[in-house]
């Protein structure tokens, strides 16, 4: 092998696993931008529909495949010709497609990962279980407020690539930087990571309050007392107020919270209708990280001795068995407080 680090010019070869919607949209994305760009997913029959179809027709319709990007079934296939690779797979199965592809990858190939959440059982951050996995190797994370049919739609968007090494940031931002998708870097990975997760809960907590139709003035105090509990745990454990009140905190708590598109706040939108959950996400078909999320940051919260009772709420509403319309009773009937009890404001 031996491959020299990649500069993320246009003919570099690129592998994105993960062929669901949002790992289809970004390998449209990159192979538009003119990189030769494969697109693996582990069921072969699916994959091949992909590659005759030439397009996601159920997730992205109207979305036709570049010709420069390949469809792909065999993983190290993938591995040993890619130079850079982004994961788009469920934070579940996050240890596990990196345990795999870690023996087929040269020492050089970036990783880059567009997940967002905390491992289950253990709430480890993704770049966490990275630096176990595969410690000292190049890696960097995409994230930002975007929903992957307008990012393949070509609508007009922004992102934010986070890694420890600012060239690992600029070179992944050049896979999918475009003139319609405006990328920044930065080197808070941890930030970026706790405004990712924690913004999936949240936007549950939404979807249950305009479910219960309780209107645009709650629904802004929410995201608000939102953001301060995100602010209050990214300072517990490491990350900068100003990586959360940007792109990867404040803008994706506001787009998932806001939008239907968003799984999250869909699945609050049913709960607050009283359907099990059970029954919500088989309908979905799809992760919902959120959900998975709640309980990870809650406990994450808990370690760290964080005040975050909407975090808590929702916890309870997912896995306690309390009703929307308690959770909200709870949150309402809290001990006054003054406002300024996010990190850095003067009581």
């Amino acid at each position: 092998m031996g491959r020299a680090p990649i500069e993320g010019g246009p003919q570099t070869p690129l592998g994105v696993l993960g062929a669901g919607v949002w790992g289809t949209a970004l390998a449209v994305v990159m192979a538009r931008s003119g990189h030769r760009v494969m697109l693996w997913g582990s069921d072969e029959a699916r994959m091949a529909r992909l590659a005759h179809e030439r397009a996601h027709t159920a997730a992205l319709p109207g979305i036709r495949f570049p010709d420069n990007l390949e469809i792909e079934s065999d993983l190290q296939r993938v591995c040993r010709t890619a130079s850079g690779l982004m994961l788009a797979v469920p934070s579940g199965g996050f240890r596990t497609i990196l345990r795999a592809i870690v023996p087929l990858c040269d020492d050089t190939t970036i990783l880059a990962w567009a997940t967002k959440g905390l491992e289950s059982g253990t709430h480890k951050r993704l770049s966490e279980i990275h630096a176990e996995v595969r410690p000292g190797r190049p890696a960097a994370l995409l994230t930002g407020p975007t929903f992957a049919r307008e990012v393949a739609a070509g609508l007009p968007a922004a992102m934010t690539v986070a890694s420890h090494d600012v060239r690992t940031a600029e070179i992944v931002a050049s896979w999918i930087r475009s003139e319609r998708l405006r990328v920044y870097t930065s080197d808070d990975v941890i930030g970026a990571e706790i405004g990712g997760a924690v913004k999936n809960v949240l936007a549950i907590a939404a979807g249950i309050s305009d479910g219960l139709g309780f209107g645009a003035n709650a629904r802004a105090a929410l995201i608000t007392r939102g953001l301060a509990e995100l602010l209050r745990l990214g300072a517990a454990v490491g990350g900068r107020p100003e990586t959360l009140i940007g792109l990867s905190g404040v803008g994706d708590l506001v787009l998932t919270c806001t939008d239907d598109l968003s799984r999250n706040r869909r699945v609050g939108l049913a709960l607050a209708a009283e359907r099990s959950l059970g029954d919500i996400l088989g309908e979905l078909g799809q992760a919902v990280e959120g959900v998975a999320s709640a309980r990870e940051v809650y406990a994450l919260a808990r370690e760290h001795h964080v005040d975050m009772p909407i975090i808590e709420q929702v916890y309870q509403v997912l896995f306690a068995g309390r009703s929307p319309q308690a959770a909200v009773t709870a949150l309402l009937n809290r001990d006054p407080r003054t406002e300024a009890d996010i990190p850095g404001a003067t009581p």
